[in-house]
């Protein structure tokens, strides 16, 4: 659970303040005046929502949504009529379905038989409907996004008086909310259940010892450690518990771990996220204070000893030549060559890096080839990014080194506020024998894309159709700060689609590779298609520049669609007769 070093220092003052403050844990009720916390959540169309987001809005209407509740169902029109009354006016309209028995799949269906065109937040732990203090479905939130604070709770309306409208009147006026509360009428089946709700002294009994340290060394310690990327390390009960509301928060806004995919597709072998069981025991352990309990601190007694290479030692280690990072300034990619010291053709069962000085290494990556003009599908060896983990390829493949190959480097440096020196390191792990099969790399980008200024979401997109069979390992979608979302979609010879991999809340922090559980077989013809949007406005607070139109561009105030499929030919002989990729470049808003 690693929290970025570009925002380390400001969250770790965040969890200082509200540690001071005794700030942790919900309001098991929100009442009006009561502040809504920060949280991001998939809603029933894949996209991710962040309440805090919504900052320009003058309000957000939240609404309790369930399947087959008729209180919801009959409220429709009059939601859908607030929404084309406001939304002009700064009001953003969303649902959020808590339910444990609601499917995505099935709150798809119930939207689209019912006409819901409305946002549906998916409340898959409870957690977020937990902490606002739902009670049934049907009730709704009024929030002034001026401090957060809940402006009126309650129907939409009842007796004839507009409750939900009149709340809204008085929060776009900056006037008091007359009437700030009305207990909202039960309709048959839309009870709220929340058993965890029940169940808060136990979360209080819920083991440090036993449950909560090893959780966070599982998922989290290997990067908040001494000499990890973290900014902070979890060495003990006393760190927790002062890092407790930052936690809490960064899990609420889906920042930490650091995993990005949407589980609704496919499954992945390196997914980092938590598991909805564990979030919710965090989650609740926190909100019930962060208890000590009895027993050992294992975080305190943990002498695991943290290899300098995770795969042991290389067969072969190329050092990258040093580059010297002033204090301030703008870096071009470095580029550096290095020669291949081999007199032998070798096979590459897996690769490693190690950065040289992570506060100014952003990445590297690496090919190979004859020339750095001649790098080809199989010149790919990977790289190194924030978070990354050995490059360890499945065991029937393998990457060819020739011995008159030569190393090439692409080195993206910033700037740290003072002079540093960086000498970073490529681990090569060799096979005994030949593979059955050589791993490749297509690459899926587009050099003319242009975004509009101050744009909240714009998307273009590049294709690449394959003309043999082939087995896909994995999918890796790079773009740049203005980054917001990503996916890659396979589109049959027989015109069926299906989305191999969706990451709705990018991350330009955290580049990874996603690797598919089950390597994918796609046969000939298939047309795979990389899409990128990007967020080119000022509520993107790491965006460099709102109101420019960005082009493509290696330097991060620039923008990037640029996609990698790594694969394999299911019968290597069609390898040589392979023809070019069919590469197409669409874009849209």
């Amino acid at each position: 659970m690693s929290i970025g070093m570009k925002h380390g220092s400001r969250l770790l003052g965040m969890a200082t303040a509200l540690a001071l403050s005794g700030a942790i844990g919900p309001a098991w009720a929100l009442d009006p005046g009561d502040t809504v916390d920060n949280f991001r959540l998939l809603d029933h169309t894949g996209a991710s929502r962040q309440l805090y987001y919504l900052s320009d809005m003058k309000a957000v209407v939240l609404m309790a949504q369930g399947n087959g509740c008729e209180v919801v169902r009959k409220s429709l029109p009059e939601l859908h009529a607030l929404r084309a009354k406001y939304r002009e006016q700064g009001v953003e309209l969303l649902m959020i379905n808590s339910n444990l028995a609601d499917t995505r799949d099935a709150i798809q269906k119930e939207a689209r038989t019912h006409g819901i065109d409305v946002p549906i937040l998916l409340d898959e732990t409870q957690i977020i409907g937990e902490s606002l203090g739902l009670q049934r479905n049907g009730e709704l939130m009024v929030i002034d996004t001026k401090g957060w604070k809940v402006a009126y709770r309650g129907p939409l309306s009842a007796g004839g008086t507009p409750y939900a409208a009149n709340a809204l009147d008085a929060v776009i006026g900056a006037a008091p909310v007359k009437t700030a509360q009305v207990d909202a009428s039960k309709g048959k089946g839309c009870d709220l259940k929340f058993p965890e709700a029940d169940r808060r002294q136990a979360h209080a009994r819920i083991s440090y010892e036993k449950t909560i340290a090893p959780m966070l060394i599982d998922n989290c310690v290997t990067c908040h450690r001494q000499g990890g990327i973290g900014p902070w390390q979890m060495n003990s009960y006393d760190m927790i518990k002062g890092f407790s509301p930052m936690i809490r928060e960064v899990v609420r806004t889906e920042r930490m771990p650091p995993w990005h995919a949407d589980p609704h597709y496919n499954v992945f072998s390196n997914d980092r996220s938590l598991s909805k069981d564990q979030i919710k025991t965090l989650v609740h352990w926190i909100e019930a204070g962060s208890p000590r309990g009895s027993g050992s601190d294992p975080l305190a007694e943990l002498k695991k000893q943290w290899p300098e290479w995770e795969l042991g030692q290389p067969d072969l280690i190329v050092e990258i030549p040093a580059f010297d990072v002033p204090a301030t300034g703008v870096i071009p990619y470095q580029m550096p060559m290095v020669d291949n010291p081999l007199d032998h053709d070798v096979w590459v069962r897996a690769v490693d890096f190690q950065p040289g000085d992570r506060t100014v290494l952003h990445h590297i990556i690496a090919t190979m080839g004859a020339s750095a003009e001649s790098v080809r599908d199989g010149g790919s060896l990977g790289g190194y990014v924030p978070g990354a983990g050995p490059m360890l390829l499945p065991p029937e493949t393998g990457v060819l080194i020739k011995k008159d190959a030569k190393f090439f480097f692409q080195m993206h440096y910033t700037v740290s506020g003072k002079p540093a020196r960086d000498v970073s390191r490529m681990g090569l792990y060799f096979r005994k024998d030949p593979p059955r099969h050589q791993m490749r790399s297509a690459v899926l980008l587009n050099p003319g894309l242009k975004i509009p200024a101050n744009t909240k979401a714009h998307t273009e997109s590049a294709s690449k159709t394959f003309e043999h069979d082939v087995i896909v390992y994995n999918l890796l979608p790079h773009s740049h700060f203005r980054g917001k979302a990503s996916d890659f979609v396979a589109t049959y010879p027989d015109g069926r689609k299906e989305v191999l991999l969706s990451v709705p809340n990018y991350d330009f922090n955290w580049q990874t590779t996603y690797e598919l559980k089950t390597p994918k077989r796609l046969p000939a013809g298939t047309q795979v298609t990389h899409s990128t949007t990007w967020d080119n406005s000022a509520q993107n607070k790491a965006n460099p520049d709102p109101n420019r139109v960005v082009p493509w561009g290696q330097q991060t105030w620039d923008e990037m669609l640029y996609g990698v499929i790594r694969y394999r030919y299911v019968n290597e002989s069609d390898a040589p007769a392979a023809t070019p990729a069919k590469v197409s470049q669409t874009s849209r808003d």
